[in-house]
């Protein structure tokens, strides 16, 4: 077998290959693009939705005041309305008269 000397590339594969490279950075340009974009559509939707969603939550709470302490709903602390009466829970037991 002879040995093979090296030959320097032709202009014609320099361009070749600087043209693969072009290719290979405005695909990967692009996408990052389209990346981007995609994220800031899916932004301003969910900012609409939440736009949209918002009004109907703060209205709800302004039509009953005691709705806005979760507190007060679970029993944990005494209402401010005055008409809330709350019953006491009877005992459990478990058979045992102890």
């Amino acid at each position: 077998m002879a040995p093979q000397h090296y030959l320097p590339p032709s202009t014609r594969e320099l361009r070749a290959h600087a043209v693969q490279r072009l290719q290979a950075g405005l695909f990967g340009l692009s996408a990052i693009v389209l990346i981007v974009g995609l994220a800031n559509i899916i932004k301003d939707r969910a900012r609409l939705n939440e736009d949209a969603v918002r009004p109907v939550a703060s209205a709800s709470a302004v039509a009953s005041p005691g709705a806005n302490d979760p507190l007060a709903d679970i029993g944990v602390v005494p209402s401010a309305m005055p008409n809330d009466t709350a019953e006491p829970a009877p005992l459990q037991t478990n058979g045992n008269p102890n």
